[in-house]
């Protein structure tokens, strides 16, 4: 893998710095306390303005067709900032990115445009259920054939921008008899689609700025040409488009991380206890070093999985690798920053204890960091066999 930057990336990650730092931090705070996400909405479409809603995406489609790198740099540099923010950006490319792989040209024509662009605020993937988490096969949702139409019912929880999504990504059972896992498919339902309804919203640990929605399908109603891929092979849709997406969670981890750090490190050289500047202390100066060593490591680690991804090779391992390393490193990272800190880093007038929350919810979503080892260890031991 060769490690630097191209113009191409370096221009991307620079954009996502200064949108992130002028757009973004401003209104940042204010976003956390919840109440009104206009300024949320606004900035997500200055964002798909700048062309970050679909940088794995092919331009015939409306995408930046920057790469993968590309993608993972622009989420670090919007997770420094808003976590909320990054998230939801995260999740845009990844609805755009499955329609693209497995959408036929009608749907890729009619959606993606839509979410790069910011005509849609936001796109929604509907996998998880109250029984079906680390184990999405367990769905229950169902998807009845009736003539040219396909009628859903059953709910999906923890569903991010579900409230100002345009479309929605949504797995079904469609052959209840078929082994498990083996019987799901994937629908596209838009927003506003009669019995799609839009059910309480999570009050969450942080990430505040990002709505957490149910979705509950009563009757939903959608076309048989709705369905993308073929029938009953969703599930394996659904788990390669897990697998790119921590890379995205892990990215916005590393961010966070990141923040903390910075901030807390700039803290210890201003900070006078003792007579001296608390950076002075040995105590601090190996947080310190300890901190940005494993964030060093969870960036090289989200590198290497985005390189595989975007040059075609196999990349599950490396990307439950990086997930699990650099979401644990960011939340290690804030609770150094916190201890650092001291008092203040646990009051709301601090931003780290807002990253410190912000970052907990990485090693869950997108798969826990238990299941990114069982993925780890089942790839190296079928390596071995």
């Amino acid at each position: 893998m060769y490690l630097d930057l191209t113009e191409e990336q370096k221009l991307i990650q620079d954009t996502a710095r200064d949108f992130a730092k002028n757009e973004l931090e401003p209104v940042a705070a204010e976003l956390d306390r919840g109440g009104d996400r206009g300024p949320l909405l606004a900035n997500l479409k200055k964002l798909a303005e700048l062309g970050f809603m679909g940088l794995n995406v092919k331009e015939q489609y409306g995408g930046s067709e920057a790469g993968v790198i590309a993608f993972s740099l622009a989420i670090t540099e919007i997770a420094r900032v808003c976590a909320s923010t990054a998230v939801t950006v995260s999740v845009n490319n990844m609805v755009c990115e499955v329609i693209q792989a497995v959408g036929t040209e009608e749907q890729k024509m009619a959606y993606i445009p839509k979410i790069c662009s910011g005509e849609y605020a936001a796109g929604g993937f509907g996998l998880t259920e109250t029984c079906a988490g680390s184990d999405p096969s367990g769905m229950v949702t169902q998807a009845v054939k009736d003539g040219d139409f396909y009628i859903l019912n059953g709910s999906k929880i923890f569903i991010t921008s579900a409230p100002y999504a345009g479309v929605f990504v949504v797995w079904a059972v469609t052959d209840k008899d078929a082994p498990k896992g083996k019987g799901i498919s994937c629908f596209l339902v838009e927003a506003g689609t009669p019995g799609l309804i839009i059910g309480k919203e999570e009050h969450k640990m942080g990430q505040h700025g990002s709505a957490t929605n149910e979705l509950i399908f009563d009757n939903c109603r959608v076309p048989a040409s709705a369905m993308m891929g073929k029938l009953n092979d969703g599930f394996r849709i659904a788990v390669a488009e897990l697998t790119g997406g921590r890379i995205g969670i892990g990215s916005l981890g590393l961010g966070l991380g990141l923040a903390a750090m910075d901030y807390a490190t700039k803290y210890s050289n201003e900070r006078v206890q003792f007579g001296q500047k608390i950076s002075s202390f040995q105590a601090l100066q190996w947080m310190i070093a300890d901190g940005y060593t494993e964030l060093e490591a969870a960036r090289l680690l989200l590198m290497n999985a985005a390189w595989r991804k975007e040059n075609g090779k196999s990349f599950a391992k490396e990307a439950s690798m990086a997930k699990l390393f650099a979401t644990e490193s960011a939340n290690k990272a804030c609770y150094k920053a916190m201890q650092m800190l001291g008092g203040y880093g646990y009051t709301a007038d601090y931003p780290i204890e807002r990253f410190t929350r912000d970052a907990r919810i990485t090693s869950i979503y997108e798969g826990t960091s238990e299941v990114q080892r069982l993925i780890i260890s089942r790839e190296i031991l079928r390596a071995i066999a």
